[in-house]
């Protein structure tokens, strides 16, 4: 089938916002043949990665929108946008290809149309980039919403998170340290001729200059490296991890943080994990499994006890549920699919995650609160709301030279060639 074709039918429910990139896009792989799946790929997340700007542009040049069971044309239209302005495609492939994928959606009658689209985005371009050159969903291809967000958050810093935000994430690996040092495994990469380097914050991060299939990592079937960005490994470390602890990571899939954990400290006495949905937790039996670690790994609601067998914990991570603001690079369809409205329940869910958790830490223990988010209002001020209720409760300050020191916690924000927005912040329970 044609590949532009099986893009518009993955991209079509998410623009529709009814799934997530994450849940269509392995339907449309297995359509592909392997070949073909790097390009299948590359359209499906620069098109919501610059499903903004594409939008203003189809906005301005359709008479009328297209009808909700027509949301497969509507994409295939902003994918043809997308080769046209941003891809290595010639032109006439571009639109040849893409004006012949209504064909294979039973939509001939939309060949005329996307043709003339096209043909006109071509033409036109200089021109229609300066009728929207003032309209700042356009101008900083981010909704409205979160534009306005971010700037009434972050007055120093929201022009460089939105424009993180558009950029293609580096691959970033976390060395096992139980199998080999960073210095090691850098002399491995370069023996394969991987170019990678040291990442500045956190000690088991390594950066490639540019991305690689896993099965080309040395060791990787073995455990020796795993992907992850270099703003989540920071956790294991803020944890303080000793010998003989029990620990809970609340929110663990996919398991990064919970196999970092074990990792770092191979001597704890019981690890627990708790996962709300049973497909992501499958995922996290994959992680341990490939590095041949083990936990205690539950479905259940980390907002709730029932689960819970009352032996309290040295250590806990809660890894909040979040929108997910900070790895919008990583996971650009959150621009669309996120809303204003979300982040007010999302604050709630995370109060009551944390309130729910700090019941089963020892007096005396660490609770670690962390988040991929850049809005305080899931961020620090959770933090404030829960201290104000929790008299056992006391705020560490996180000594570093990563992130932004705030009233409680620190933030990461994206950085060009660098780590993820992240938001960490560490508290103690009373040991009376």
């Amino acid at each position: 089938m044609n590949i532009r074709a099986i893009a518009a039918r993955a991209l079509g429910p998410v623009i529709g916002r009814k799934e997530s990139l994450n849940t269509a896009l392995p339907r449309a792989l297995q359509q592909c043949q392997e070949s073909d799946q790097a390009l299948l790929q590359q359209i499906c997340y620069g098109t919501m990665r610059f499903l903004p700007r594409l939008s203003c542009l189809a906005n301005q040049l359709l008479k009328k929108p297209f009808k909700p069971q027509d949301q497969d044309l509507y994409a295939l239209v902003l994918l043809g946008f997308y080769q046209l302005l941003e891809m290595r495609v010639p032109a006439h492939a571009a639109i040849s290809e893409t004006v012949e994928a209504a064909s294979q959606l039973n939509k001939e009658w939309a060949k005329g149309l996307l043709n003339a689209l096209l043909r006109n985005l071509q033409r036109e371009q200089g021109s229609l980039f300066e009728q929207l050159s003032e309209q700042p969903e356009f101008h900083y291809n981010h909704p409205q919403w979160m534009i306005a967000k971010l700037q009434h958050n972050w007055p120093d810093h929201w022009q460089a998170v939105l424009e993180q935000n558009s950029q293609q994430p580096p691959m970033t690996l976390r060395v096992n340290q139980q199998k080999t040092s960073r210095d090691n495994y850098l002399q491995q990469l370069r023996d394969a001729g991987i170019a990678a380097s040291a990442t500045p914050y956190s000690t088991t991060a390594i950066q490639l200059d540019s991305p690689v299939d896993v099965n080309l990592l040395p060791g990787f079937a073995y455990g020796f490296a795993s992907v992850q960005d270099e703003a989540a490994q920071l956790s294991a470390g803020l944890m303080d991890l000793q010998p003989g602890q029990r620990v809970l990571d609340a929110c663990a899939a996919p398991g990064g943080k919970l196999c970092h954990i074990l990792e770092h400290q191979p001597d704890l006495s019981h690890v627990t994990a708790i996962e709300l949905e049973p497909n992501r937790a499958d995922r996290i039996e994959e992680n341990l499994s490939r590095l041949n670690l083990s936990a205690e790994v539950i479905i259940a609601d980390a907002a709730t006890r029932t689960w819970w067998d009352g032996a309290e914990y040295d250590r806990i991570l809660v890894d909040a549920p979040c929108s997910a603001a900070g790895v919008i690079r990583r996971n650009p369809d959150i621009k669309h699919l996120r809303q204003n409205e979300d982040i007010k329940p999302l604050a709630e869910l995370q109060l009551a995650i944390l309130d729910n958790c700090w019941q089963m830490l020892k007096p005396g223990g660490r609770l670690v609160y962390a988040t991929c988010s850049v809005f305080p209002q899931e961020n620090e001020r959770v933090i404030e709301r829960f201290l104000k209720t929790q008299t056992d409760a006391c705020h560490l300050p996180i000594e570093a030279n990563w992130g932004i020191e705030r009233p409680y916690g620190r933030q990461l924000f994206p950085q060009p060639q660098g780590h993820d927005g992240f938001y960490y912040a560490v508290l103690l329970k009373d040991q009376n």
